[in-house]
């Protein structure tokens, strides 16, 4: 308990859904969307129970792998119509508590800095209901009225607007007793009733709110770029970037006259037969795989010869170096590469092989046929 208040977090999580089917089921990434609210209240160590709330025993299953408790509402709790003021009711009739913080699980992204941030207003500020919400430094209207800017006046930098605050409903918190007064008064309690309410701003990937497939698509998305912190930002620059993702036309533009693409994807294909039918007295390529997931090439060139510098915007590539020895030049640095060397390149990273010694180099090179290579026009 904190401050003599037991602090109870709910995650409601019914098993109908008009617009996504089974929504709360759903995967993002490698948990259910249930999962992340759930993981987050009890990582934020501060509550003294955590509940998935549903009209489904499914969910006891994923509250149980969490390692939090499960409430089971009544089935009328979990039809369309019926609303949060009756199934908040319901379960702080049912579950002891002086504060609920209800966390849904709609907002996958919600943060555990955010649910501290709510209770710990919540408890300072002696409010009875706290909202999240989210600041829009945007011109906005209220039925056709405008509410922070005069449409007689010139139009302001948009950092002098006053933000417009938006519900999230990511988190919301009730003080229990306020709650019930509240629901005998207006027969509604969720937005605060006659207590004092405080408005709590959220920032980032903790607004998205996953209300349709577009939500989804945006969250499964924004998951991605957190997965991939190396993720670079372009700019223009006085110079020439030309993209090519024909493979052919780049390996002859990097010597390579004698290129194989028809024997790819032969299950087992022995390298050392290759390199022995083709020899290391001139350049050459073979295709060992091409899938619409990636391709592996066989590249033999000889000293002084390799690739010209670029980079792929959205493609991680790697090598294993079979043969000989190579420079790497990878942005600003200089690597010698060698025989049993495995070189990964992230996205966005500019890089220029060159064969060096006094023998043939091979690498294999594994990618993707429709990879953009963007060069630099001196390299095109």
């Amino acid at each position: 308990m904190i401050k003599g208040k037991k602090i109870v977090a709910m995650i409601p999580a019914r098993l109908g859904s008009q617009r996504i089917p089974k929504k709360n089921l759903r995967l993002l990434g490698d948990k259910v969307l249930t999962q992340w609210v759930g993981t987050s209240c009890k990582e934020a160590g501060i509550f003294d129970e955590i509940y998935i709330n549903s009209e489904s025993d499914i969910f006891q299953k994923i509250a149980s792998d969490i390692g939090i408790s499960f409430y089971k509402r009544d089935e009328k709790l979990a039809s369309n119509d019926a609303t949060n003021d009756e199934f908040g009711l319901d379960f702080i009739n049912n579950v002891e508590c002086d504060i609920l913080v209800q966390v849904n699980p709609t907002s996958p992204f919600t943060t555990v800095e955010d649910i501290k941030g709510v209770v710990e207003m919540f408890l300072e500020g002696d409010y009875k209901t706290v909202h999240t919400v989210k600041d829009e430094q945007i011109e906005g209207l209220y039925e056709g009225k405008a509410l922070n800017f005069d449409p007689q006046k010139p139009m302001p930098p948009s950092q002098e607007l006053t933000p417009i605050k938006i519900f999230t409903s990511s988190i919301m918190a009730w003080d229990t007793i306020k709650f019930r007064e509240n629901m005998e008064k207006f027969n509604c309690a969720v937005y605060g009733g006659d207590g004092k309410i405080g408005y709590y701003t959220i920032k980032g990937a903790g607004m998205i709110d996953i209300d349709n497939e577009k939500d989804f698509y945006l969250a499964e998305a924004v998951l991605k770029m957190r997965e991939n912190e190396s993720v670079k930002s372009y700019y223009f620059e006085q110079q020439t970037l030309t993209a090519d993702a024909n493979v052919l036309n780049i390996l002859k533009k990097d010597g390579v006259m004698n290129s194989i693409f028809d024997m790819a994807n032969q299950g087992i294909t022995h390298v050392p037969d290759l390199i022995k039918k083709y020899g290391k007295q001139n350049s050459w390529s073979h295709t060992l795989v091409d899938t619409e997931s990636n391709s592996a090439t066989l590249i033999c060139q000889l000293p002084n010869e390799g690739n010209r510098r670029h980079f792929h915007p959205d493609w991680n590539e790697w090598w294993f170096i079979i043969d000989g020895t190579w420079q790497w030049n990878i942005e600003d640095e200089i690597k010698i590469i060698k025989k049993g060397d495995l070189v990964f390149m992230p996205k966005g990273v500019k890089h220029k092989i060159t064969a060096i010694g006094d023998e043939a180099a091979i690498r294999i090179a594994v990618s993707r046929y429709d990879v953009a290579h963007v060069y630099e026009g001196e390299d095109y």
